[in-house]
């Protein structure tokens, strides 16, 4: 029997999706942080695959709102503007304050334990350990209210975060800051409180999104500012 006609698609799409999670982690890594370019040669060497899957896997990265094409530049990971990180913050402070009103009623004791692990964990860590906790904390809290309509949309802010630039806990004040907020947060949780669960966890993302801005305004500072 003949090949299918359709097996090189078929393996271009399957190939296609494996550059696209290979990429995600680069991103989410740092290393390919905003403003960096995607040649598609490059990529395609790199990962050791054509260049028709590169182009789909860019393409997806696209779709999700993590690559601009850029006049003279091509494919680049977008950097994210003043507007859309508060837009971002805004939505991160519904949906998780939500998240955490939910699991203080659905979470299991089990999910709790593990929450409380992670955060002693945090405690402990720092730089890019420290990032890769926290993002696991989040997701085991949003796991924990067992909503999958809610996980689907913190999951799609969580991409657009990855290009958002490096983590807030590089700084490890606001890393404890962040540890003791979440240790405020498992107390509610814990004592079943779903609307001071929701009130902590929102002031935790408001926490954060002053930490972005205050490295956001850094970041845009002329080199020659006082």
């Amino acid at each position: 029997m003949p090949p299918s006609p359709d097996l090189p698609d078929s393996e271009d799409s399957s190939q296609g999706g494996a550059a696209y999670k290979r990429l995600l982690e680069d991103i989410a890594r740092g290393d390919l942080a905003p403003g960096a370019r995607l040649r598609e040669t490059e990529l395609a060497e790199r990962l050791g695959i054509s260049r028709t899957p590169v182009r789909e896997a860019i393409r997806q990265l696209e779709a999700d709102g993590l690559v601009a094409h850029i006049p003279r530049q091509g494919a680049t990971i977008r950097q994210l503007d003043y507007p859309e990180v508060m837009e971002l913050y805004e939505m991160r402070t519904v949906l998780e304050g939500t998240a955490a009103r939910l699991a203080a009623r659905a979470a299991s004791e089990l999910e709790l334990d593990e929450l409380e692990a992670l955060n002693a964990e945090l405690s402990r860590a720092s730089g890019r350990a420290a990032y890769v906790l926290n993002r696991q904390f989040h997701m085991t809290l949003l796991d924990a209210a067992k909503n999958r309509y809610l996980i689907k949309s913190v999951q799609s802010l969580q991409k657009t975060l990855l290009i958002i630039g490096q983590s807030t806990l590089m700084d490890a004040t606001r890393a404890a800051d962040a540890v003791a907020e979440h240790a405020r947060v498992l107390q509610a949780l814990r004592a079943r409180d779903g609307a001071q669960a929701e009130a902590l966890m929102r002031d935790h993302i408001e926490q954060a999104h002053r930490a972005r801005l205050r490295a956001l305004r850094h970041r845009d500072r002329p080199i020659d500012a006082p």
